[in-house]
């Protein structure tokens, strides 16, 4: 994913998860999306180490960084949306992350296309 359409600083990780007006849970992940000053959708990915250890937490940031950049001609622009991985994602499929992308992005209102599958 290029430099634009990454959140970069823990500043901006905290501003999105503040400004947005609420969070989509699912089993697998939390999406926060807050609307931003740039031109650019910007993504940011949170996988802690209650996930695994460093193998399987960069497993799941990878998986997770490739869905969003298949969808991110789809999305809605001028936002910046947050990721948070939860453990069971350690244990997903790539199939299931997948459906909990879409699902969430379609919650959220993120995606500006009504179908968001792959």
């Amino acid at each position: 994913m290029k430099r634009k359409h990454r959140l970069r600083t823990p500043a901006e990780f905290q501003r999105v998860r503040e400004a947005a007006p609420r969070g989509w849970p699912h089993p697998l992940l939390v999406l926060y999306v807050a609307p931003n000053d740039a031109d650019a959708t910007r993504f940011g990915i949170t996988v802690s180490r209650r996930v695994g250890k460093a193998v399987v937490r960069n497993k799941v940031r990878r998986r997770l960084r490739e869905a969003l950049r298949a969808r991110l001609a789809r999305m809605a622009s001028s936002l910046d949306v947050l990721v948070i991985a939860r453990p069971a994602a350690a244990r997903a499929t790539w199939s299931e992350l997948n459906l909990a992308v879409d699902v969430l992005l379609r919650k959220s209102s993120a995606t500006t296309s009504p179908e968001a599958k792959v």
